[in-house]
């Protein structure tokens, strides 16, 4: 029986493969409810006997539901679980990869099939992922947080308190807790950027991934303003007393029925276009800096840091229906002015598609105001402050039946993680993937790999510039070189950015 001790007890996994063991579900904190809520996360409760670890823990409070995932249930509160990866152990210590999911900090879980972590166990990866609080369960303001027991960023805390359990515990697994690798996309990659400047996760890793890092953060004015819609939208005051006692499904109704009062108003500012209620606080303790800040002044250069961004991000957003649709002129410079865009840089978008509709050109700059120029400087600024930091692009299309497959968001994760035969992940990629796409997925997944365990993806790291970045496309498709052209257009645009 494949059975690992813990520091809370035994566990119990099984076979994913003939080569690799899969351990899911095992909690590395308590449970975030009841007296511990809105605290920072405790250790987890001991058990004895071997716990039986083969399936996912429950999921976060949310209200989404996602292909191929569990959903939420009210009353489930185990929810700060890891899982873990290992090829057959052999007394040795591999490379250790700990994922951190993405959601809009809002959904999303370890359990999704994207994540399967068999084939990067069997490139020679200890693969973990994990659960952490999400929605205002994770990342809302409770007012007097900051001087009493409610801390900000409740989110990130549980993502360092894996990271402690990684420490702990990653050896029985055949681990090198001396050699960790933090990766994530969207939001996660976005928290990956924040542990990366925060003091209690340092020394905790040593490399980081960041696939289309979201670029927000707020400060504490903007999270507070939140939490009072929020509460509102809930029906009771904005205490610690009040939210403490709505329940976490009443916060998860409220928090969808503040995002639903955004979309329909197209006078509401910039929260209109994609409502994300929630994002790390610049609080003054756990986050003390925004990321682009913090790397600038070199607080992460000795750890490696690889980025990756999609050239159509915000396509798969306009897809399953979480954009605003902006198809006329007026609309896309009232889009431009409620973000602070100047003039120029949408006519320079223009000029770089000049026949295409005006809901390209928004979704085009909408992809790198969030997720393709933000990933650009974090690279830029970690190199410049004495970082090894390495860059790539995933441009994968293909011909579908409803045209052209876009390389939108998150459709490069199914590859780097090699999980391409899953049906329910034929809408992120286009279908039943080709030969080209297999070895697209192959080489990608060496790359994560060949990082995780070297620092080294094998490519030229970035040099002052982002002019050294891989091209992640198929051998039977060329790669678009357009999205190189609006980069100049970004220059007068300040990172971070912190609006609502």
């Amino acid at each position: 029986m494949d059975v690992f001790k813990t520091t809370s007890g035994s566990v119990r996994g099984f076979r994913a493969s003939a080569d690799v063991v899969a351990v899911l579900g095992i909690p590395y904190a308590a449970p975030p409810f009841g007296a511990n809520r809105f605290r920072e996360p405790l250790p987890a409760p001991a058990w004895t006997g071997a716990r039986d670890c083969t399936d996912f823990g429950p999921v976060a409070p949310q209200s989404a539901q996602l292909p191929g995932a569990p959903v939420w249930s009210p009353g489930e509160e185990d929810i700060l679980t890891v899982n873990v990866w290992t090829p057959v152990p052999d007394g040795g210590r591999l490379p250790v990869l700990v994922w951190m999911h993405g959601g809009a900090y809002t959904f999303g879980s370890s359990a999704q099939p994207d994540f399967d972590g068999t084939v990067l166990a069997g490139a020679g990866l200890v693969l973990v992922t994990l659960n952490y609080r999400l929605g205002f369960e994770g990342f809302g303001h409770v007012p007097g947080g900051e001087t009493a027991a409610y801390p900000d960023n409740r989110g990130l805390l549980d993502q360092v308190a894996a990271l402690r359990w990684v420490r702990e515990n990653i050896a029985e697994f055949g681990g090198d807790p001396d050699n960790v690798t933090i990766a994530g996309q969207s939001s996660g990659a976005a928290s990956v950027a924040c542990l990366m400047v925060m003091d209690r996760a340092r020394g905790l890793f040593h490399r980081a991934i960041a696939h289309s890092a979201a670029s927000p953060c707020y400060t504490l004015d903007i999270a507070a303003a939140t939490t009072r819609e929020v509460a509102a939208a809930a029906g009771c005051p904005a205490t610690p007393e009040d939210l403490t006692s709505a329940t976490p499904q009443a916060l998860v109704m409220a928090s969808d029925r503040v995002v639903e009062q955004y979309r329909r108003d197209p006078s509401s500012g910039s929260r209109h276009y994609d409502p994300s209620l929630y994002a790390p606080v610049l609080d003054g303790d756990v986050l003390r800096t925004d990321p682009l800040t913090g790397m600038s002044t070199g607080a992460a250069r000795d750890v490696d840091l690889l980025v990756c961004h999609a050239t159509e991000e915000y396509w798969l957003l306009d897809a399953v229906g979480s954009s605003a649709k902006i198809t006329t002129d007026e609309q896309l410079a009232l889009f431009a002015e409620d973000f602070g865009l100047s003039d120029g840089l949408v006519a320079g978008y223009r000029a770089v598609m000049p026949h295409a509709p005006v809901l390209d050109v928004y979704l085009a700059i909408f992809g790198d105001l969030l997720f393709g120029e933000y990933s650009n400087r974090l690279a830029e600024v970690h190199s410049q402050a004495g970082g090894r930091t390495y860059l790539s692009r995933f441009d994968r299309r293909r011909a579908g039946e409803d045209g052209v497959v876009r390389a939108w968001h998150c459709a490069d994760i199914p590859f780097a993680f090699g999980n391409l035969n899953d049906d329910r992940l034929a809408f992120l990629i286009g279908g039943a993937p080709t030969p080209a796409d297999r070895g697209l997925a192959r080489r990608m997944v060496r790359a994560w790999a060949e990082f995780a365990a070297t620092g080294d993806p094998g490519w030229p790291s970035v040099d002052n510039s982002t002019s050294h970045a891989k091209v992640w496309t198929t051998n039977d498709h060329p790669a678009s070189d357009w999205p190189a052209a609006p980069r100049a257009l970004w220059a007068e645009v300040g990172f971070p950015l912190l609006y609502a």
